[in-house]
């Protein structure tokens, strides 16, 4: 396991391929980089140079819940770092839902690093702005409030963080519980600001500043609802859109690795993507 001191803190990452153009790809909600791997492998074997990591408070990489900004500033700033940590710029960057806003964001954050953009799976609408909140601060503010950091340490996802990383079960419980509950709280309130949809938390005029190659795949669930991505396809600036053959589906939200049965069609798409802005100069 590869690690690196960013910001603070220390993030895990791996890099899948040896050489060729650099393709940073980040996973959706709090999960790790692995979700990624699969799909990174097949696109390391067409000449790539693949970077997952491990957001902070996500998967191996450190847990650290403090930042006046909010968390997915946070992290765009640690992605952006990461990347020249290891001379991987320019890049072009990917990500699945929460992952492709992540995306946007740094190469609006970080215009210089970036060749071109990814997007997978956009997230937006008033189903996903409704359920997301309590899904990335509610249940762990809640935890907090009613049984201090013992009980936030025994939520489902902070036991993975524990069990990848047994450093970060300490740095929870050296927390004072009002302080985890009051930046939880900031970070939930700069997650509720901003539009709905087509990207949630991403106004149309952030949209149609991207000025970099841009390739989109929309989703195909209640989170991700394929609308969505086909209307933020239109707000940016020359973007390619890309669809692949499957049907909203009447879920909340379908993992990543429903698409596995496109690996393949993704991969090719995606690196013929990458080669055409890489001939024209980009």
């Amino acid at each position: 396991m590869a690690f690196v001191h960013i910001h603070g803190v220390r993030l895990h990452y791996e890099v899948l391929g040896e050489q060729g153009p650099w393709l940073a790809l980040v996973s959706g909600g709090r999960r790790s980089g692995a979700e990624f791997r699969p799909l990174a492998r097949n696109l390391a074997a067409r000449g790539f140079r693949v970077l997952l990591h491990d957001r902070r408070n996500t998967g191996a990489s450190d847990v650290l819940i403090e930042g006046d900004s909010g968390e997915e500033s946070i992290w765009a700033d640690d992605w952006a770092q990461l990347l020249r940590h290891l001379n991987a710029v320019p890049a072009f960057l990917g990500g699945g839902s929460s992952g492709a806003r992540l995306a946007m964001l740094t190469s609006l954050r970080h215009p210089d690093l970036v060749r071109g953009l990814l997007l997978l799976r956009i997230t937006g609408g008033a189903f996903t702005a409704s359920r997301l909140p309590e899904t990335y601060y509610g249940q762990f503010i809640r935890a907090a409030e009613q049984g201090g950091m013992p009980a936030v340490c025994e939520t489902a996802f902070y036991q993975e963080c524990i069990q990848a990383n047994p450093a970060n079960r300490d740095r929870l419980m050296a927390m004072a519980p009002g302080q985890f509950i009051s930046v939880m709280r900031h970070w939930l309130a700069i997650f509720l600001q901003g539009p709905r949809e087509p990207v949630l938390g991403m106004a149309n005029d952030a949209l149609q500043a991207i000025r970099i190659p841009t390739w989109l795949v929309p989703g195909n669930d209640q989170t991700h609802v394929s609308r969505h991505g086909r209307e933020a396809a239109g707000l940016i600036p020359g973007c390619e859109l890309f669809e692949l053959p499957v049907l909203d589906e009447d879920v909340a939200a379908l993992p990543f690795s429903a698409w596995a049965i496109h690996e393949e069609t993704l991969a090719t798409a995606m690196a013929d993507f990458m080669r055409r802005v890489m001939d024209d100069g980009a």
